[in-house]
């Protein structure tokens, strides 16, 4: 996704920010440190590609429209479009569009014919099934990027 946003968008680099452990929702299943270990291990070597821990600080509520507030410029905010059908649940929806251009990706089975959309071929596995793989112990090397592979084996995670 991050590689065609910048083929698309007129952006010279992507932020990945992993999420807090947000009241509204269950917690994710690794911790966010490990989350950006994971993240450090997958980008390492692509200085168009960066990491923000701003949710993971203490006090972050973890609502979008809160960490947008904390960007100087306008932004692109990039989703997929499963978490697209819900946006108009999401804590003040107008205002996170005001904050920030939201771009989404199109993913199967999912509509988004009234949105700015990249082009993109999504992944045949999702999360759910990659977590799902690593907690039975099964081979995840051709899901994920070797060295998370190797991360997530070494520090037993999702088991």
């Amino acid at each position: 996704m991050a590689e065609a946003a910048l083929k698309h968008l007129p952006v010279e680099k992507v932020v990945f920010m992993p999420t807090g452990s947000p009241r509204y929702r269950d917690a994710p299943h690794a911790s966010g440190a490990d989350r950006v270990a994971m993240l450090k291990a997958a980008l390492k070597g692509n200085p168009k590609f960066t990491i923000d821990e701003r949710e993971l600080a203490p006090g972050a509520t973890g609502y979008t429209v809160d960490t947008l507030k904390g960007f100087r410029d306008k932004v692109y905010f990039l989703m997929g479009a499963d978490q697209y059908e819900k946006f108009g649940t999401w804590r003040d929806p107008e205002q996170i569009r005001k904050l920030a251009e939201v771009v989404v990706f199109a993913r199967p089975g999912n509509s988004v014919a009234d949105q700015n959309t990249i082009p993109f071929e999504p992944m045949k596995d999702s999360g759910t099934e990659i977590r799902s793989r690593a907690k039975r112990g099964e081979d995840i090397s051709a899901m994920v990027p070797a060295p998370v592979a190797e991360y997530i084996a070494r520090h037993r995670l999702y088991r």
